[in-house]
C-alpha cells in the first residue's frame, strides 16, 4: 500500500493527511463496488439482455467519466474536505451549495443504508437458519429480529472504525478491495474456462425501456469516485494527482462491472436467471461445479459492502461536517473527535440511520437505490454547471489540473457533462414511455430528504454572493444572527 512520507495535520480544520495514492484510489473504486453486482446482475441481464446490460453500463460509465473529469479539475483547484460544498458555494453561492451538497449527502446515505440491508441478505445466503423472532411484514417480506440485528451490529462496527480515524478506515478499505479484485479475477477465469457463449443469448431484450431501466441504476452504482474529493484534506498528494485518481477510479469501475455482467451471462441460460436470488454467486458455483465458489462470491459481496459502506460513511460525514462549519446546518454536525480528528457527530448520525435500515426489510433495497439515484444526479448536474461558471467567471483561477488544456475543450467537456446529467435526471421523471419506474416509497424518501434541505436552505442569511470568500461571509452572518 502506498504510504505518505509523513502524516501532517491541516492547519485550518485539523484533519490528518494520512492517505497515499493507493489509499485514495481504493476509496473511490471501492465505493463504487458495493453489493449491487451480486444481487442485481440477474435483473440487468433479464431486463436488457447481455449486450444491452453491458452497453447500458458503458453508456452510464461514459457519462460518469465526463462528470469525473469535471470533478478532477475542481478537486485539484479546491482540495478541501466537503467536495461539492466548496465548488458550489464558490460558483453559485450558499443556497445552491446547500441544496446540491444536501442532495448528494442524501445519495451517499442511501448507499450506506442499502449496504446495511444488504449485509443480512448476504448472511442469509451463508446461514439459511438465521431468521428468528418475527417482528413484522413489509412489502411481503417478513422482518426477523436476528436478521435485522446482523445489519445493525455491522453498522456499529463500521461507524466505530470510521471514528477511530481515516488511516484505520483506509487500511480496512485497501485490504478488502484487494480481496474484491481477486474475486472478480476468479469470476473472469470461471467464465473463460467453464462458461457457454450460448447462454449469453438473448443479447438484447426489453427494448428501450429495458435499456433505460439499467441505465437508471448506473448513477447509484457508480457514485463513489466523488468520495475522493470529500477526503481531499486527508490525502497527502499534490492536488493534480488527486484529480487524476478520480478519473482512474471510474475506469476501474467500468471494467469491473462489464466483466461481472459478461461472465455471469455465460454461466446459465437466461431462462434460469429468475430462479436465482444471487445470480453472480450461483454463476460461479455452476461454472466450477462447486458451492465453495459461490460462497467465495458472497464473500466478495460482503467485501464490496464493506468497501462501499466505509467509503460513503467517510464521504457523507465530511460533507455534513463541511456544511456545519459553514453555518448551513446545525453546528453539532461540525464537531471533530478530540483525539482521532474525525467528524464524530456526523458519523454517529449516519451510523444511526444505517443501524435502523435493516428493520425495513429486504424490500428497502430497491426503494433506497431509487431514492438515492436522482439525488446524486442533481448534485452531478449542479457541479457540472459550477465548473462552467468558474471557467467563465474566474479564468485566472489556479487550476493545477486543467482538463482540455488551454483551449475550449475543457469547457466543452463541462457542457457535455451538464447535458448528460440533466438528461439522466429527466429519465427518472414519469413523463416518457421509457422513464424509470420508481416506487412511491422511493419518491417519499427522496422528497422528504430534499424538503429538509430546502428548509435549511431558506434559513440561510441572504445577500452572500458567490466567490472565493463566500463561505467566510456566510459564516460571519450566521454568527451575527446567533449572537456570537
Amino acid at each position: 500500500m502506498s504510504q505518505p512520507q509523513t502524516a501532517t495535520t491541516d492547519r485550518d480544520h485539523g484533519f490528518v493527511k494520512a492517505l497515499g495514492s493507493i489509499d485514495a484510489l481504493f476509496i473511490g473504486f471501492g465505493a463504487m463496488i458495493g453489493f449491487g453486482w451480486v444481487v442485481l446482475t440477474g435483473e440487468w441481464l433479464s431486463g436488457a439482455g447481455t449486450m444491452g446490460a453491458i452497453l447500458a453500463f458503458v453508456v452510464g460509465g461514459i457519462i460518469m467519466c465526463f462528470v469525473g473529469t469535471v470533478y478532477s479539475e475542481l478537486v485539484a483547484a479546491m482540495p478541501h474536505a466537503g467536495g461539492e460544498h466548496n465548488y458550489l458555494i464558490r460558483a453559485m453561492g450558499p443556497q445552491v451549495s446547500l441544496f446540491g451538497s444536501w442532495a448528494i449527502t442524501g445519495g451517499y446515505i442511501s448507499v450506506v443504508m442499502f449496504e446495511a440491508v444488504a449485509v443480512p441478505k448476504t448472511a442469509l445466503y451463508l446461514f439459511p437458519d438465521l431468521e428468528f423472532v418475527k417482528l413484522w411484514t413489509i412489502a411481503d417480506f417478513d422482518v426477523y429480529l436476528t436478521w435485522a440485528l446482523v445489519g445493525t451490529v455491522t453498522a456499529i462496527i463500521i461507524s466505530w472504525i470510521n471514528i477511530r480515524g481515516v488511516k484505520v478506515a483506509s487500511l480496512v478499505q485497501t485490504f478488502v478491495v484487494s480481496f474484491l479484485i481477486i474475486v472478480a479475477l476468479m469470476l473472469l477465469a470461471g467464465g473463460l474456462t467453464g462458461g457457454d457463449a450460448a447462454n449469453a443469448e438473448p443479447l438484447f431484450t426489453g427494448g428501450g425501456s429495458g435499456f433505460i431501466a439499467v441505465v437508471a441504476v448506473v448513477p447509484f452504482l457508480f457514485v463513489g469516485f466523488d468520495v475522493i474529493p470529500q477526503s481531499a484534506e486527508e490525502i497527502n498528494l499534490p492536488p493534480a494527482k488527486i484529480g487524476k485518481l478520480v478519473v482512474a477510479s471510474v475506469f476501474l469501475a467500468i471494467a469491473f462491472y462489464v466483466i461481472i455482467i459478461w461472465m455471469t451471462s455465460l454461466a446459465m441460460p437466461a431462462s434460469e436467471l429468475a430462479t436465482h436470488d444471487l445470480v453472480t454467486a450461483d454463476a460461479l458455483t455452476a461454472m466450477f461445479n462447486s458451492a465453495i465458489w459461490g460462497k467465495l462470491v458472497i464473500a466478495g459481496g460482503l467485501a464490496g459492502i464493506i468497501t462501499s459502506w466505509n467509503a460513503f460513511l467517510m464521504g457523507s460525514s465530511r460533507l455534513m461536517w463541511a456544511m456545519a462549519v459553514a453555518g448551513m446546518i446545525p453546528a453539532w454536525f461540525g464537531k471533530l473527535h478530540p483525539r482521532y480528528r474525525t467528524p464524530v457527530n456526523s458519523i454517529l448520525f449516519i451510523g444511526a440511520l444505517s443501524a435502523l435500515a435493516p428493520f425495513l426489510g429486504s424490500a428497502a433495497l430497491g426503494w433506497i437505490v431509487d431514492a438515492g439515484s436522482p439525488a446524486i444526479v442533481i448534485a452531478y448536474f449542479l457541479v457540472s454547471v459550477a465548473f462552467l461558471v468558474l471557467r467563465k467567471r474566474e479564468p485566472a483561477m489556479d487550476r493545477p489540473l486543467r482538463i482540455g488544456g488551454k483551449g475550449n475543450s475543457g469547457f466543452a467537456i463541462g457542457v457535455v457533462s451538464a447535458v448528460l446529467t440533466l438528461v439522466l435526471f429527466v429519465l427518472y421523471l414519469p413523463i416518457t414511455p421509457v422513464s424509470a419506474q420508481l416506487a412511491w416509497q422511493s419518491w417519499a424518501m427522496f422528497g422528504l430528504w430534499l424538503a429538509i434541505g430546502i428548509v435549511f436552505m431558506f434559513r440561510l442569511p441572504r445577500g452572500v454572493k458567490a466567490g472565493p470568500n463566500a463561505e467566510n461571509e456566510l459564516l460571519a452572518k450566521v454568527r451575527a444572527l446567533r449572537g456570537r
